[in-house]
């Protein structure tokens, strides 16, 4: 997650500025027509997901179970399933048992007008709260962690950066390498306002052992799934590290030259590609994909290894037209993707799509507050249409809205907007997802998610 701005401004698992960007001014996005496939045959009665991101929500639940008891049953009240307890915020420490990372026990928060630090002082475990709680009252509790992540440099004025990479020198090797306009440079080596949340290297087998064991420890919970959230490349801009570059000559077979113009070159955006891309720039991706791929093989052995009945599943962002930015093919492998996207993609590209090793994914389906129903990317039921399409069958899914940072134009419904999105989503896939808490919360949308979860229960096959 990323930091809110009056607890608003987060969102899930990708950058914020091009997704308010693409909201805002859709003629710079790319409109792909895909199948109409919202016939869904399943009449099971399908979860309904909200997220609880830790930054966001940790005034409310760092110290007061009673906090959690009360808010968790206005979720089963209103209809909710399942709930996302987030347990590795951004800057990598943990809200869980373990012994290879620590406690966090300060997060950034938005209180009246201004930033500052909220801190933890009880000693209770937070996850296990969560999860005693929630199953009392009959919710299905998964735990989340913001997978390839080592720190924040907080802004602001509050200082006092947080996170391993901060903590340890020896490990800033762990943090990504960045193709800037300006050269290449360590991630911690960059002290303006970008770049704050310090992504680790992917490819870098020392930091994939680290969370391999960190999810080795919270598959001992007993909880109902687990969800990586970035588990990718910052963006297109990493990693460009020495060991990367090394890896890549070694899985293309041969040396590359004019590194890393040959590959990227800087201030490529993946929502504007040149007509003309370097010679290795199709291979790099198809590469960066692989990479995560594998992984995802790693961390589904880990689990299962601990408990074999853990559901596991991923957040991924639904705008897969321009997601190689962040390194990811979710879809399915037997989806064509050079076939599609032929601009980008390699013939072997496809071969590392990951959806067959998940048993459930989150698809972020945020669009504006006026674009609910349709298809095509940047609408709300689109992205669920898409995902249904590109997943072919290999793992179930539930998209939904952020209904906190979505544009809402001038004259937009938007508590009617709240109550659709429920249809738009569960009707077009496996469920229904919704980010944040900490805004159905602010704005008060109990009420009008509850009517669109009564709806679609109504009309259902029991």
């Amino acid at each position: 997650m990323t930091k809110l701005l009056d607890l608003s401004i987060l969102c899930l698992g990708t950058l914020v500025l091009p997704l308010f960007f693409s909201c805002g001014n859709k003629t710079e996005i790319p409109e792909w027509e895909w199948p109409d496939s919202t016939n869904v045959s399943d009449t099971a009665i399908k979860p309904r997901y909200i997220w609880i991101d830790a930054a966001a929500n940790f005034p409310d639940y760092a110290n007061s179970q009673d906090n959690i008891r009360r808010d968790l049953t206005k979720v089963k009240d209103t209809g909710f399933t399942d709930i996302v307890v987030d347990v590795r915020p951004t800057m990598g420490d943990v809200l869980f048992k373990t012994s290879v990372v620590d406690q966090v026990k300060k997060l950034d928060v938005w209180e009246g007008n201004q930033y500052k630090f909220y801190e933890r002082t009880a000693s209770w475990d937070y996850l296990q709260a969560f999860i005693d709680i929630g199953h009392e009252l009959g919710l299905k509790v998964h735990a989340a962690i913001n997978t390839f992540v080592g720190g924040n440099r907080y802004l602001y004025g509050l200082g006092d950066s947080q996170g391993l990479l901060f903590r340890d020198s020896s490990k800033k090797e762990w943090g990504t390498t960045l193709n800037l306009t300006t050269g290449l440079v360590n991630v911690m080596d960059v002290s303006d306002d970008t770049y704050t949340t310090k992504f680790l290297n992917p490819v870098n087998e020392d930091v994939q052992n680290f969370i391999l064991t960190l999810l080795g420890d919270l598959a001992k919970y007993n909880v109902d799934g687990i969800f990586l959230d970035r588990c990718r490349f910052d963006d297109l801009t990493s990693d460009f590290s020495d060991y990367t570059k090394l890896k890549f000559e070694q899985y293309i077979g041969e040396k590359v030259t004019n590194f890393p113009n040959n590959v990227v070159v800087s201030g490529t955006e993946a929502y504007s590609l040149p007509p003309t891309l370097p010679k290795y720039f199709k291979k790099w991706l198809e590469f960066r994909a692989k990479n995560i791929h594998d992984f995802v093989v790693k961390a589904r052995t880990t689990v299962k290894s601990v408990n074999s009945k853990i559901q596991f599943g991923v957040y991924v962002g639904g705008w897969y037209s321009t997601y190689y930015d962040s390194g990811v093919n979710w879809a399915s492998p037997k989806f064509d993707t050079a076939a599609k996207f032929p601009q980008w993609a390699t013939a072997d590209y496809k071969n590392y799509g990951y959806a067959d090793h998940f048993d459930f994914m989150l698809i972020g389906a945020y669009a504006a507050a006026d674009q609910i129903y349709g298809s095509g990317e940047w609408n709300v039921q689109g992205f669920c249409k898409n995902a249904k399409a590109l997943l072919m069958g290999d793992t179930k899914f539930a998209g939904g809205p952020d209904v906190g940072n979505w544009s809402v134009p001038a004259g937009t419904d938007v508590t009617t907007a709240v109550t659709n999105t429920v249809d738009a989503c569960i009707n077009s896939g496996d469920g229904y997802f919704l980010f944040d808490i900490i805004h159905v919360k602010k704005y008060v949308y109990w009420p009008y998610l509850k009517n669109g979860i009564d709806k679609y229960l109504s009309t259902t096959t029991k």
